[in-house]
């Protein structure tokens, strides 16, 4: 299971130092990607205390990824509906041109609590229908990463007579992950993307909705998807109503063995620091503490099911 790390661009204090430290000791630890949260003009209040300071999640990717090349780098999640499709996949191909093919885009159709962030950008009629709208995107995506010319007809798009360079190296099967707990988000996964990127979803939440995930996949007659959790890790706190890696270290690896049982390929940790200097030591702790007994405990796991296969 590989680890992920969403970069320290939001609250008091995100910028350059930040989200260099998180990047680089991500590399150090032998973690594999960096991840940006997307928000923009969230109104006064509760959300603005987390994400009221906040740096754009592409122009952050785009840095980046051109000062670390070791890592893939992705958004958890862009909120298609909020933006434009076509502006997006232009965005979107120009990261992937200028990393050299290592960008993973995460999708959502966002909360219900984030109504006025609809109207501050805009985008106020769209959020009744963005699940279509995001639907429609990932069409149009596919449409245009692959090369294709002939027209698009959708419903909220017509694209005829156009050029589209240069390609995404990933081409149209740049990775998209479907992101959300809805119905409507696992079966986005099933039929629409690569994979599956859920929030507050512990090892329990993941076990009963994956057989509707893979039934689904199946019935589409896919492989099975990329799997993705993204959580907060909380050392030594006690477990809340919204799934968190929390409590002692020997707890938190006990979730990691059941999330990789389950064949999650991606854990994507939120650590709460935005200082570098705290952003470093929280991840050093949890690679220390968490991750390192985790990948030993497998490592025992695998033997013993060898030993056992081979009498």
């Amino acid at each position: 299971m590989r680890i992920g790390l969403v970069l320290p661009s939001k609250g008091d204090g995100a910028g350059p130092d930040s989200v260099d430290a998180a990047a680089e000791v991500a590399v150090r630890l032998g973690w594999t990607s960096v991840w940006t949260t997307d928000h923009m003009m969230v109104p006064p209040g509760a959300e603005a205390a987390e994400y009221g300071t906040i740096l754009e999640a592409l122009t952050t990717l785009a840095w980046v990824a051109g000062r670390h090349p070791k890592l893939k780098v992705g958004t958890s999640v862009v909120v298609p509906a909020m933006r434009d499709a076509v502006h997006l996949a232009k965005e979107l191909a120009t990261i992937d041109v200028l990393s050299g093919g290592r960008l993973i885009v995460g999708v959502g159709v966002g909360d219900e609590s984030d109504v006025p962030e609809w109207t501050n950008l805009g985008k106020a009629d769209r959020f009744r229908v963005r699940g279509a709208y995001l639907d429609e995107t990932i069409a149009i995506w596919r449409h245009l990463w692959a090369g294709r010319t002939e027209p698009f007809e959708g419903r909220f798009h017509r694209l005829e007579d156009y050029v589209f360079r240069p390609l995404p190296p990933q081409g149209e099967r740049l990775p998209i992950w479907s992101g959300g707990r809805s119905d409507k988000a696992v079966t986005r996964a099933a039929t629409l993307t690569d994979g599956y990127h859920a929030s507050q979803t512990g090892p329990g939440d993941l076990r009963e909705r994956l057989p509707d995930l893979l039934a689904q996949r199946s019935a589409a007659g896919r492989p099975p998807p990329t799997l993705s959790i993204r959580t907060r890790v909380k050392f030594d706190a006690p477990r809340g109503p919204v799934y968190s890696l929390v409590g002692r270290p020997q707890d938190m690896q006990a979730d990691l063995l059941a999330f990789d049982e389950l064949g999650v390929d991606d854990l994507i940790v939120v650590l709460d620091a935005v200082a570098p200097e705290a952003v470093v030591s929280a991840a050093e702790r949890f690679d220390l503490q968490v991750v390192e007994p985790y990948r030993a405990a497998k490592k025992e796991r695998e033997a013993v099911d060898r030993e056992a296969w081979s009498m």
